[in-house]
């Protein structure tokens, strides 16, 4: 089972139809939308500040949600997928994103939406990702722009499919 825990009063909450691998953590001032995942060894620490994930989000393996005590919060719009070690702390993601492998994104950072944020990118503190756009690099820059249509299209199939993975888990 999830360590879901209790942190200064608060209590993580969920929406509907979420999954929660058995080694996922959860911790603090947490408020999650409906039909998520969070999968194995994630931490999702809500413990200094507010972290709020809106509805088809998927938090992969490994990967580290944090924030700055009351100085920055984490912001997660819809249809936001949120690859293997990924770290975001303190950041703000609209919707229709897709977080690359291994990339960390820094306080106060925007990324903006139908955006994909290639792996082992870094995005810096305070950067603003421009909406369908791609970045890249260390730091990272932005390489190309993208169709909305195209981007919201393929990042939405790769949100469905972890759904349809957690479904996997659930099952009997």
């Amino acid at each position: 089972m999830a360590l879901i825990k209790e942190v200064r009063g608060f209590v993580p909450k969920f929406g509907n139809n979420c999954y929660l691998a058995e080694n996922a953590t959860i911790i603090g001032d947490v408020v999650i939308g409906d039909d998520c995942s969070f999968w194995f060894n994630c931490v999702i620490r809500g413990d200094v500040n507010s972290i709020k994930i809106g509805n088809n989000v998927n938090i992969q393996d490994g990967s580290v949600l944090h924030c700055l005590y009351e100085k920055s919060t984490i912001e997660i719009g819809d249809n936001v997928s949120v690859g293997h070690n990924v770290t975001i702390h303190g950041a703000k993601i609209e919707n229709n994103v897709l977080v690359g492998m291994g990339a960390t994104i820094l306080d106060h950072a925007v990324i903006g939406e139908n955006s994909i944020i290639a792996a082992n990118s870094l995005i810096l503190d305070s950067t603003i990702v421009e909406p369908n756009s791609i970045y890249a690099g260390v730091p990272a820059k932005r390489i190309k722009s993208i169709e909305p249509n195209q981007s919201r299209e393929m990042i939405q199939k790769i949100a469905n499919n972890y759904s349809m993975y957690a479904s996997w888990f659930k099952e009997k």
